[in-house]
């Protein structure tokens, strides 16, 4: 059966992840075989993704707690998230073959490498809460470890402890979510769980718990602290698979619980989580336009992509509750479509971030620059996932963003007031988050990529192996593909929605294929093979008319200096100068911006300064207040290390009247 091929397969690669021992080629083995199982996995997932609901391959194990056993099961849910998953390990899989030998340790992530692909692998087919749970802190405590493993770096050991944290919170909310949905009968299995009636209160808490705990994880706002400091602290190959197929994980767990096993989420739930998302995907991306971290600027391009996720999720449940069940199944299709363009076009991105840093050993923007003459295949491969994050047709990006939207254009018809107001703002952050994501990659990719080289490091980047180069190559591949032909996806997403929305809806059901049709076929509808045929058509015909008409001999010229004979690589655009105009208009209130020029007097020859101040408001002030409290708390326990022997007895002393206090109460009721 899959699941125990997975289950065996997966425990072999962590055994075989701790045997990994100082010679390079045990490193190189073992990202083979986690390339192998995530391939099998991938095509387990595909085989089954379909499945007529209820008929997946399940799985009873005399493991877990005393009175229940540990169930497992792939559904049509856990199949797609299945094959989103190990989309982005066999990727990353490949290409840590070459790019091991570039880690100051690789012994200190080998190890944990395939069990971080256990943990979530095992979270998407666990069928009750407690294996839920513990593969879920399996994921978080693998990657945690990842996080660690430059742990002479004192920024990676501040990361690690804020990600730890944020993880204990998240696995807290949901320990108690799940709690609340076993009932004080204590069925933990999800068959039990789906069965049960929920009184409003615990509803509620329910849902409140599960955006917390998920949301954390996926990094919705404000729970997005921890994931612009741990991503980039890990290796590249680890932050590509923690953003582009971790967050997805969250994400699975969040549609688990409120379209499975709550399934009766008020729509004022879906507007709340669409206002979240909205909230999220603008200040994730003006976070990202103010980076000049390469690696930090896609952490919070994720913060963004995920808010638009939210958008679609937070719609569907509110058209579902609404009884519009066709259009939430639209709004849940657009949302899925999004987490696997995401994980494709992200985990690109950051690999190929690792690609420059192994090449020029810089990750800051201003030292970047020249890039694509000296390094094609990565250049090529940017330029792909940039312009697919940035929504631009005929790529994957554009196409589930342009569902979300078509979604949006039909929420003002909802009865509820709320809804008729809050859709077109969420529909205007939306458009404003696409325009600056857009604008971010613009300047993310020109400033490290074209231009003169700023740094010497980047003047001398180097080849880079042929495992990283052919995997960046593939994603980007899939980018154009999933862009392409929108309607095979749509149409195999529309079966996984038909059970946590009940209606089957083809997107193409209007026009057929190639056509996506979701509101009518007179407007709305939209074909990105017609696109892309009509895109090389138009390219070879302006080949064949260049070369039939024009001149074929080569003519090369200096590039434009902007007047100067000199080559100064700093009189280029800066990502900082880039950025001023969008700095000044949107973050001199949100961010606190502020500039401060130092001219010197005439006749002083020092050089003119221009300081730029920038602060976290979320981290400002929530998250160090919080951590005030906690450190003035932990100093105030602290001295509970130092009492008498007296002052200890007496503290028990009041400690079990206290209990007995307690058990007389209940007993009284």
């Amino acid at each position: 059966m899959l699941i125990a091929a997975a289950l065996s397969a997966l425990l072999a690669l962590a055994v075989l992840g701790v045997l990994a021992g100082g010679e390079m080629w045990r490193h190189r083995v073992v990202y083979f075989c986690c390339a192998l199982a995530s391939l099998a996995l991938l095509i387990g997932g595909l085989k089954h993704l379909g499945q007529t609901p209820g008929t997946g391959p399940a799985i009873v194990l005399p493991i877990g707690l005393p009175w229940m056993a540990a169930h497992f099961r792939l559904d049509n849910l856990s199949a797609l998230f299945m094959v989103i998953v190990n989309l982005g390990t066999a990727a990353a899989s490949v290409y840590g073959i070459g790019y091991c030998s570039h880690l100051p340790e690789p012994r200190r992530v080998t190890p944990f490498f395939p069990l971080f692909l256990f943990g979530m692998n095992a979270v998407l087919i666990a069928d009750d809460a407690f294996m839920f749970l513990v593969s879920w802190e399996f994921m978080s405590l693998a990657s945690w470890l990842l996080v660690l493993a430059d742990h002479k770096n004192p920024e990676n050991r501040s990361a690690a402890m804020v990600y730890l944290m944020m993880a204990a919170f998240g696995t807290f909310c949901l320990l108690t979510c799940f709690g609340l949905l076993a009932g004080p009968e204590g069925a933990y299995s999800f068959p039990a769980m789906r069965g049960g009636v929920l009184e409003p209160m615990t509803g509620f808490l329910v849902v409140l718990l599960a955006v917390l705990g998920a949301g954390s994880k996926a990094g919705l706002v404000p729970l997005h602290a921890w994931l612009p400091l741990a991503h980039p602290a890990a290796p590249s190959h680890v932050s590509a698979l923690m953003s582009g197929v971790m967050t997805k994980v969250a994400l699975y767990g969040l549609i688990r619980i409120l379209f499975d096993l709550h399934g009766h989420v008020a729509w004022g739930w879906g507007a709340a989580l669409m206002v979240i998302g909205g909230i999220t995907a603008v200040m994730g991306v003006l976070y990202a336009i103010l980076q000049d971290d390469l690696k930090k600027l896609l952490a919070y391009s994720t913060v963004e992509n995920i808010g638009v996720v939210v958008i679609g999720l937070g719609l569907a449940l509110a058209f579902k509750d609404s009884g519009e069940k066709t259009l939430a199944a639209l709004a849940l299709v657009a949302g899925l479509y999004h987490m696997l363009n995401h994980a494709i076009f992200k985990t690109l991105l950051f690999l190929s971030a690792g690609a420059v840093i192994t090449a020029t050993g810089e990750r800051d923007l201003g030292k970047l620059g020249g890039l694509l003459k000296r390094m094609p295949w990565t250049g090529a491969a940017t330029l792909v996932g940039a312009a697919a994050i940035s929504a631009l047709p005929p790529l994957n990006g554009f196409v589930s963003e342009w569902l979300i939207f078509q979604s949006l254009f039909k929420g003002p018809g909802l009865p509820h007031w709320t809804m008729k107001f809050g859709v077109p703002v969420v529909g205007a952050m939306l458009a404003l988050a696409a325009a600056l994501a857009a604008t971010c990659f613009v300047r993310a990719y020109g400033i490290a990529f074209l231009g003169r080289p700023r740094s010497a490091a980047a003047a001398a980047a180097h080849r880079l192996p042929a495992s990283m180069r052919w995997t960046m190559a593939m994603l980007a591949v899939l980018c154009i593909v999933l862009g392409a032909i929108p309607v095979t996806v749509t149409d195999a997403l529309s079966g996984v929605v038909q059970p946590l929305t009940g209606v089957h809806f083809a997107v193409s059901a209007d026009l057929g294929w190639p056509w996506l049709s979701p509101v009518s076929s007179t407007r709305g509808s939209y074909s990105g093979t017609v696109l892309v045929m009509t895109g090389l058509s138009l390219f070879v015909i302006s080949i064949l008319l260049v070369h039939g008409f024009g001149t074929t001999k080569v003519r090369r010229a200096d590039a434009w200096d902007c007047g100067h004979a000199e080559d100064i690589p700093e009189t280029q655009y800066t990502g900082q100068s880039f950025a001023q105009p969008l700095r000044r208009v949107f973050c001199s209130s949100l961010f606190a911006a502020r500039e401060t020029v130092d001219m010197p007097e005439p006749g002083d020859q020092s050089p003119a300064r221009l300081t730029v101040r920038v602060i976290d408001p979320i981290w400002t002030y929530l998250y160090l207040g919080i951590l005030r409290v906690v450190d003035a708390i932990a100093d105030r326990v602290n001295r509970m290390q130092f009492l008498t022997v007296r002052r200890y007895l007496l503290m028990m002393f009041a400690t079990l009247v206290f209990m007995l206090l307690v058990v007389a109460a209940r007993q009284q009721k």
